[in-house]
């Protein structure tokens, strides 16, 4: 006797879902044309780029524009430079905010509310605000330890680490609260130590929300100019990456082919880095939808 299959139903989506789709597509082309430009810029020879009609491809692509920026001198320590930076901020922002947050979610001390109202508070004081103070007291702090001073890498290192540990204190504090704590009582059973309890059992569950944290202040650190340009003044041997792109920039002779090519290259760091992490960031993600 044949088995009989009911007939797929074809799933019919509904107008709303449909609008809201080809939305999120019309966004994402608006928010991905910028970096289809910038790496078609890069690869375009240098009159087809300020073109009187450019178009949206080239037929004749060229690598003069990365060979011109990659010879540039400099450029090898610049690119040293900030991963230095990105990275120290990066593995920083990872311990302090976790042992911030466990501090926080796991002692009962005094003044525990009023300092998670100032961690919130000083995530909303503008950047902008902060430069000029920021520069006065790295510049009395380079008096003290010149190595973080201005026109010294640690200089950028404070200053990123300061700005982003906030917010990873802020979020990572829920990663931590949301671990059980019957848990931790079962761990003390079993015989494990507080401090056992915290790296072998506590770390791995709020891994992604460290993975996110991560992925925040690596692009923070990494892409930015205004302290880099505030901090770093005269010592041309500490500068970043967006320093150097800076160089292509002249008042009547932008070489755009140049600091495209540059821009480019900055970009490939950033995207190695959040291919390695997005399995981690998408549970995150999945995670505070089902929440």
């Amino acid at each position: 006797m044949g088995v009989t299959t009911a007939p797929k139903t074809r799933r019919v989506k509904r107008p709303g879902r449909l609008i809201a789709e080809i939305i999120c597509v019309v966004i994402a082309g608006m928010v991905a044309f910028p970096v289809y430009w910038m790496v078609l810029s890069a690869f375009k020879p240098t009159g087809q780029i300020q073109a009187e009609n450019p178009r949206p491809w080239t037929l004749t692509p060229t690598l003069e524009h990365f060979e011109r920026v990659l010879s540039g001198e400099g450029f090898a320590l610049f690119f040293l430079n900030s991963v230095i930076v990105a990275v120290v901020v990066v593995a920083l922002s990872l311990l302090l905010s976790f042992l911030s947050a466990v501090a926080l979610t796991r002692f009962n001390f005094k003044g525990r509310t009023v300092l998670l109202v100032m961690v919130l508070v000083a995530q909303m004081v503008p950047v902008e605000a902060l430069t000029i103070p920021l520069f006065f007291l790295m510049r009395s702090v380079g008096d003290v330890a010149p190595a973080f001073g201005t026109n010294h890498l640690g200089s950028l290192i404070l200053v990123h680490l300061a700005f982003s540990l906030p917010f990873a204190i802020w979020m990572l504090r829920g990663f931590v609260a949301a671990v059980p704590q019957e848990l931790e009582e079962a761990s003390k059973i079993d015989g494990a130590s507080r401090m056992r309890f915290t790296w072998q059992i506590l770390f791995p569950l709020v891994a992604p929300g460290l993975v996110a944290i991560s992925v925040l202040a690596f692009i923070h650190a990494w892409n930015d100019f205004l302290f880099a340009k505030t901090f770093i003044i005269s010592n041309t041997e500490n500068q970043t990456l967006p320093l150097a792109i800076l160089v292509f920039f002249k008042p009547e002779d932008t070489d755009w082919g140049a600091v495209m090519a540059g821009s480019t290259l900055m970009t490939i760091p950033v995207l190695v880095f959040f291919i390695l992490v997005q399995r981690r960031l998408v549970s995150v993600m999945g995670g505070a939808v089902k929440g």
